[in-house]
């Protein structure tokens, strides 16, 4: 069990270097965008016990909150 939680945590810590590499080139409302989506999703995903829907549908309004933020 404790080999399978370090393999997750060392999976999550790749995934999130890989994708902040990918935010270099974005504009300010971009990031909000994806910034918002993250959010929502995890505001989802809790609210709704981690529902498929649920995280998917907090990802669409935090990433439209996101891109509306400073328009």
């Amino acid at each position: 069990m404790k080999s399978m939680q370090k393999f997750s945590i060392s999976a999550v810590a790749a995934v999130m270097i890989i994708g902040l590499g990918g935010c270099a080139g974005m504009t300010s409302q971009e990031k909000n965008t994806a910034i918002g989506a993250g959010v929502g999703a995890v505001g989802g995903a809790i609210l709704t016990g981690g529902s498929g829907l649920g995280t998917a549908g907090g990802a669409a309004v935090g990433g439209i909150i996101g891109h509306e933020i400073n328009k």
